[in-house]
């Protein structure tokens, strides 16, 4: 019997090894992991072998950096062209939305891998305070979405005399 309770202990241990495990990993992808959609215009071209195998999700992590008066969004997301891309300031978000579509070569063959996501996407970045979303200027170059947002004034810290009565 103390065999089967020591097996038994043990593959509680993995199961709770695994279960944090996944746990720290899904606290620190955060949203990075994305849900792509099929586009309205590929669907409409009709099936395609890598559209069959697009898995539908992708990675596109974000860096958030607080630069004393101004806030730094960085998105990586390669393979998208600028005209693709909408940024916009949503509450205390910052909405990033795009396609990435996929390139239609006609070519013969099939696909044996295909881990890249292709569609439509869309990430909701909190901001870690008030921003002016009228002086906000967004760069996309080499891959990589960078979004540099003035705070509000509201938001930076000012000292408040007291006073009497």
């Amino acid at each position: 019997m103390a065999a089967i309770d020591r097996i038994r202990d043990r593959f509680e241990q993995i199961g709770t090894s695994i279960t944090e495990g996944w746990r720290r990993l899904t606290d620190a992808a955060g949203q990075a992991v994305t849900r792509f959609t099929p586009s309205h215009r590929e669907s409409a071209e009709g099936s395609h072998d890598l559209d069959r195998r697009n898995i539908g999700w992708g990675l596109l992590p974000v860096e958030v950096f607080d630069q004393g008066g101004r806030i730094e969004v960085r998105l990586e997301a390669p393979g998208l062209e600028r005209e693709d891309i909408e940024v916009e300031v949503v509450d205390d978000h910052l909405r990033i939305a795009g396609e990435k579509r996929v390139e239609r070569e006609h070519r013969q063959g099939e696909y044996h891998v295909a881990e890249c996501a292709y569609g439509r996407f869309a990430r909701l970045v909190p901001l870690p305070t008030a921003v002016k979303a009228d002086s906000a200027q967004a760069r996309y170059r080499n891959g990589v979405l960078s979004v540099t947002l003035d705070k509000a004034e509201d938001s930076r810290r000012r000292r408040i005399e007291v006073q009497n009565g």
